[in-house]
């Protein structure tokens, strides 16, 4: 996906894609709680599995678009598309079809993000001094490491790790690359919780997503965000000893 380089002149239509997304999410929240949720999966469960029999590629095209935009326009729901894919596509290739998506529509984020604040916000970090100068260049120097933390950390909601690299000025490269290697763990966890959602819906039941905070899925997890930050606490400590 190319960069963008050419932008209006206008401030205001510079953010016009980041105020779409802004009124979008809002609208969303208020009105498409109801309609993606566990609730209605439940209850279009049959409908969904018999259209998928029967157009399984026009099915695989427009889950995947239907995440982009659930991802580009933080609608509620992000989650339960994630189940969707596995209830759909079973844990593989539903995982691939969740990656691709998440991805997609970061990316979507990321660019009207970085269009209409993050130049502007990274060219005054990076002419200021003092601690915001600090900040820029501790993210500069270890970006890669960075970018692989969000996204591996449970704990940093996806939106904020969408934002915080169009604002520093991380290329579009790497935070497609790191986004898309980094929610594999997660998305496959989750969306093997959503290939056994036959028998919890044959059970009356919901699902256990907290299955992500289980030691035995949350340690390795953790120990891939320890081998991402290695490298900065290397280099730190090489820095404190003048090496």
């Amino acid at each position: 996906m190319p960069e963008m380089t050419q932008k209006p002149a206008n401030p205001l239509l510079r953010k016009l894609p980041l105020l779409v997304i802004l009124v979008v999410a809002v609208l969303g929240a208020i009105y498409l709680r109801d309609y993606l949720s566990f609730d209605a999966l439940a209850a279009n469960r049959e409908a969904l599995i018999a259209f998928r029999d029967d157009n399984y590629a026009l099915t695989m095209l427009a889950f995947i678009l239907s995440y982009i935009v659930i991802v580009a326009f933080s609608l509620p729901g992000a989650t339960i598309a994630t189940l969707t894919g596995g209830f759909l596509f079973a844990t593989f290739p539903g995982a691939l079809f969740n990656v691709t998506g998440a991805t997609l529509g970061a990316i979507c984020i990321f660019l009207a993000a970085r269009w209409g604040l993050g130049d502007k916000l990274a060219a005054r970090m990076e002419s200021g001094a003092g601690t915001v100068k600090k900040i820029k260049e501790g993210i500069d120097n270890n970006q890669w490491e960075m970018l692989f933390l969000i996204r591996l950390v449970p704990a940093v909601p996806f939106f904020v790790a969408n934002l915080v690299p169009a604002l520093v000025g991380v290329s579009l490269f790497r935070f497609a690359v790191s986004t898309f290697l980094g929610i594999i763990p997660g998305a496959v966890v989750f969306t093997s919780v959503g290939a056994g959602l036959g028998e919890v819906f044959a059970r009356g039941e919901t699902p256990d997503l907290g299955i992500i905070f289980e030691p035995a899925i949350l340690l390795p997890i953790l120990g891939l965000c320890a081998l991402a930050a290695l490298p900065i606490v290397i280099k730190a400590l090489r820095g404190r000893k003048g090496l």
